[in-house]
């Protein structure tokens, strides 16, 4: 590897662990503390704490875009970009990205602005768990890299 090889794996590597590590602990932590319908409780419900998740999961995911941006840059330069755990990395991270667009953000903004009795946020801590494990996945395939 090259200079430039080391610089755009530590960035790629240092923007994973920061910004969609960000995005996956905020996303995990907000149905703890969104706030349900009904009289309030004692707990851990805090409706400025889950603002703050969902303004979280919302910046860290925007900021996370350069984590795939940088990796297609790192494939194309080492001409690795038909490598089955590279595309596989890249389909992965793909339903990873439209599951927290369509599902997880939408939903935090809901149960922030529309409180119900709990049973979205169940469903939330749900997709959020799937969304970690698609993470995981990716993971697993940039250290095992099946086929290189």
């Amino acid at each position: 590897m090259n200079v430039r090889d080391h610089v755009l794996l530590s960035v790629h590597v240092l923007a994973a662990i920061v910004f969609v590590g960000g995005s996956a602990v905020a996303a995990s932590l907000f149905p703890r503390y969104a706030p349900v319908a009904g009289p309030p409780g004692e707990g851990e419900r805090s409706p400025a704490v889950a603002a703050a998740l969902h303004r979280i999961t919302r910046g860290y995911s925007l900021f996370g875009l350069v984590v795939p941006a940088v990796g297609i840059v790192m494939a194309l330069a080492q001409g690795r970009m038909g490598e089955l755990w590279i595309v596989a990395s890249m389909a992965l991270t793909g339903v990873a990205a439209v599951l927290l667009a369509t599902q997880i953000y939408p939903r935090q903004r809901d149960a922030l602005r529309d409180p119900d009795d709990g049973s979205r946020l169940r469903a939330l801590s749900m997709l959020a768990g799937f969304y970690n494990l698609v993470w995981a996945a990716v993971v697993v395939l940039m250290v095992v890299r099946p086929g290189a």
